[in-house]
């Protein structure tokens, strides 16, 4: 049986906890995914405004190839401060890989572009340094959703966008996913009610879900903004144990559920990104049938915490919610 877990939520993978910081006065913030151990993962990037920062070590033929964290964040390229802030928090607790005594923690990041949400963005020391620290030393299995960490500056088309997070739980395995839904396309199908990915909800995770009573246009119009001013940010955890060569077939299968709930997608104005981990905890015979169940699972998370981040977010900054526009 497949099923969300307890939680619902990337932290239903044995062994990962998330921590959010905000900035309230600036609208951004910091969300990080912090497995108890060093963890192999692999990143696919498909938007054309990409921001990231340490992605080369998860690159085909790294001698690093695992990761003690993954920072998310909103500030743009001031955002890719935040890696630091978590990679103090884990040295100082005696984490990260030990060169000549010192400890080096592995910490990739991704940004979004939120500076035009919320009042004016001005700073005597920009803050994503501090927030991300903040964000490690807060990390637990319970965390804000909606207008929270790297989701509080969100926007999703003419939505309020967010945080979110879901899972699925199988008999041998779990797979789970948090997102920053912050795409230029549009997450609801135009005419009606109905996200794009309805027909994943799993129980009432994004209020009562019904078939659209319209058929959408097979082309809703171009999006309008400035280049690289985007980005839906993905984190996918599994406790599977995987080889990186499955987990990178799982990140590109995992980029279709963020097709399923957005359009459009992977466009020259976003950044979209998905990074795959796995905690190692479960053995599990990784055959072909069993890599493609996971990736499944895992395109289907994504979808459903894209929807959720949307969902879960209230209004903002003159932004409105789904929820306030859809009344659901």
């Amino acid at each position: 049986m497949i099923a969300p877990g307890p939680l619902n939520s990337i932290c239903d993978v044995e062994g990962i906890t998330v921590g959010n910081a905000e900035d309230h006065g600036l609208t951004t913030g910091v969300t990080v995914v912090l497995p108890d151990r060093a963890c192999p993962a692999v990143v696919d990037h498909r938007g054309g405004g990409i921001g990231s920062r340490a992605c080369t070590v998860l690159a085909p033929g790294s001698e690093m190839p695992e990761v003690h964290a993954i920072t998310l964040s909103g500030g743009s390229a001031f955002g890719l401060d935040a890696p630091g802030g978590v990679m103090h928090g884990l040295s100082t607790a005696g984490r990260g890989y030990e060169i000549g005594g010192q400890r080096v923690p592995i910490v990739p990041g991704s940004i979004i572009f939120d500076l035009l949400t919320g009042g004016p963005k001005e700073w005597e020391h920009p803050p994503w340094w501090e927030l991300g620290h903040k964000a490690h030393k807060g990390a637990g299995k319970s965390f804000a959703l909606g207008n929270a960490g790297a989701g509080i500056g969100a926007t999703a088309g003419p939505l309020k966008g967010g945080l979110g997070t879901a899972s699925f739980r199988a008999d041998t395995y779990t797979v789970g996913s948090v997102a920053v839904a912050n795409p230029v396309g549009s997450v609801v199908i135009p005419g009606t009610n109905s996200f794009r990915a309805w027909h994943l909800a799993q129980g009432d995770e994004v209020g009562i879900q019904t078939p659209p009573a319209t058929q959408a246009d097979l082309w809703d119009g171009t999006p309008e903004g400035p280049a690289m001013a985007n980005t839906t940010l993905t984190v996918v955890a599994t406790d599977a144990k995987l080889s990186r060569d499955h987990l990178h077939r799982i990140a590109i299968m995992a980029q279709d559920g963020m097709a399923q709930a957005v359009r459009p997608v992977h466009s020259p104005l976003d950044g979209d990104t998905v990074y795959v981990l796995s905690t190692m905890a479960r053995y599990i015979d990784p055959t072909p049938a069993t890599v493609a169940r996971l990736g499944t699972l895992a395109a289907d998370t994504v979808a459903r915490s894209i929807m959720r981040g949307v969902y879960e977010a209230e209004s903002l900054a003159g932004v409105p919610s789904y929820r306030e526009v859809h009344g659901r």
